[in-house]
């Protein structure tokens, strides 16, 4: 694929072209294999999708002990009632929102690195306190708090690592994020039915899971202050001397590592010097794929979390007590971790956009099919088809839109599509509540199933492709 630079030409067909010494630093970077070191940084950089997964695992896991403690309903008399269930996912979402919104250009302001071991640190301390309240207004509070920490955690995550791999793997390390983050997911559910029916030293079960999180998200902030800034920014923000030193030391650990000389980088890329504005993805450049993320991410999340935020709530509907449907909702979900293995194997073997269409495609399919079933072994089996296809989602997702957008602007520009999913995901929960309180999980699936297929059409008629291309080149 050409590379376009502003005046029309291509790096590749301009070769009189000085190649900047920016753009020298990123070639350098996309040529080195995955060595010990390569895996250490990007193992440690997914930690960040660990404690973002455990806490959307939070939403529906925690569900039937916050009904034990009577602290919110299933359901609510009036559609935007706050003492609901629904009201519980709604702020997180809301967090979620404001986070990506209005905070996410801080990530390209300041840096991936420091960024990015704040935000973590935020989650922790904000949800350790949500797990000392008693009422649904003081949860939902800290919920919201809480929830400003992983959204700018998730924002920086894709950027951070979609610019410290090299291309021929960035498929293959989303497809391990999505592995660390359903290990995770998993983690909140077997938490959860293990401690939710019960209170260890006179605590409500709810409360442990939720502290839990809160102790392993502080430890693994104190693990990752030793990873490097991104070299891709520090070249981008024109501080070179540190880009270079990143560079030179990353370069130096896999040498050594692989024990023979490095390839030679390819040609690079162009690398606009440019300082970005937001308003870049208005431009006549980008905003098919802005339009074409707006809507990935405003639908995509009623598929996504229609099930997992609500997967033990839709079990109670069809009649199973609250520890038989953790128990499920645990069982569906080693699904999941197994399946967000499997990505990493055929990640970057297909491209991005038929990634996100197939995984909204077997999501519309398998959760018709879940609401019209009955016996447990039906549900456990669909219920894990549909928990592979939402991670699958979650995958192709995260790693398809931290490639549509150039450094310079890269996290504001994922913030800023990716706040439509946590927009609809403030209203999401409501509609759900609505469709099942009305219709049963029939009428839940009906509407997820509406929501995949404008995900499906606006992917694949609006969206580039990106599998193994250079970021300089996807965004040029």
């Amino acid at each position: 694929m050409d590379t376009a630079s502003p005046t029309g030409n291509t790096a590749e067909a301009d070769p009189s072209r000085t190649v900047t010494d920016a753009e020298r630093i990123t070639a350098r970077l996309d040529r080195l294999p995955m060595t010990r070191s390569m895996w250490i940084i990007a193992i440690l950089v997914t930690f960040g999708g660990l404690f973002d997964a455990y806490a959307i695992g939070l939403i529906g896991a925690l569900g039937p002990g916050l009904f034990q403690a009577k602290i919110f309903t299933p359901t609510t008399a009036s559609f935007f009632g706050m003492t609901g269930f629904a009201s519980f996912i709604s702020v997180f979402f809301a967090g979620l929102f404001v986070a990506a919104l209005c905070v996410s250009y801080v990530a390209d302001h300041f840096g991936r690195r420091s960024v990015f071991a704040f935000a973590l640190l935020w989650f922790g301390v904000a949800n350790f306190m949500m797990g000392m309240q008693n009422t649904a207004n003081s949860v939902n509070f800290w919920r919201f708090v809480s929830a400003l920490g992983i959204g700018l955690e998730l924002v920086t995550v894709d950027a951070y690592l979609s610019e410290l791999v090299p291309k021929q793997a960035r498929g293959m390390m989303f497809g391990f994020l999505q592995v660390m983050g359903a290990i995770a997911f998993f983690t909140a559910y077997l938490l959860s039915w293990q401690l939710v029916p019960i209170s260890p030293f006179g605590v409500d079960g709810w409360r442990w899971v939720t502290w839990i999180g809160s102790i392993a998200a502080v430890a693994i902030w104190w693990i990752r202050l030793g990873l490097p800034e991104s070299p891709r920014w520090l070249a981008q923000q024109g501080r070179l001397d540190e880009a270079e030193q990143v560079m030179s030391r990353i370069e130096a650990q896999v040498q050594a590592e692989s024990g023979r000389p490095l390839p030679a980088p390819q040609q690079p890329a162009y690398h606009d010097p440019r300082q970005g504005s937001i308003m870049e993805i208005f431009s006549p450049r980008f905003i098919k794929r802005t339009i074409m993320l707006i809507l990935f991410n405003f639908f995509q999340t009623v598929g996504f979390y229609g099930f997992v935020a609500w997967a033990p709530t839709l079990l109670i509907a069809k009649g199973i007590h609250v520890t038989q449907s953790l128990e499920y909702s645990m069982v569906i979900n080693i699904t999941g971790v197994a399946f967000s293995a499997a990505i990493m194997l055929f990640a970057d073997r297909m491209e991005r956009r038929v990634h996100c269409a197939a995984s909204c495609f077997f999501i519309a399919v398998f959760g018709i099919s879940f609401a019209n079933v009955e016996s447990p072994a039906a549900l456990i089996v669909l219920g894990a088809c549909l928990a592979a296809s939402t991670q699958w989602l979650a995958y192709a997702l995260h790693n398809y839109q931290a490639e549509l957008y150039p450094t310079r602007i890269r996290a504001r520009a994922v913030g800023f599509v990716y706040s439509w999913s946590r927009l609809s995901g403030i209203l999401t929960p409501f509609f759900v509540a609505f469709f099942l309180r009305n219709w049963g999980a029939t009428g839940v699936f009906a509407f997820v199933a509406l929501c995949m297929a404008v995900v499906i059409l606006a992917v694949m008629t609006l969206g580039p492709r990106t599998t193994t291309l250079q970021l300089e080149a996807i965004a040029a």
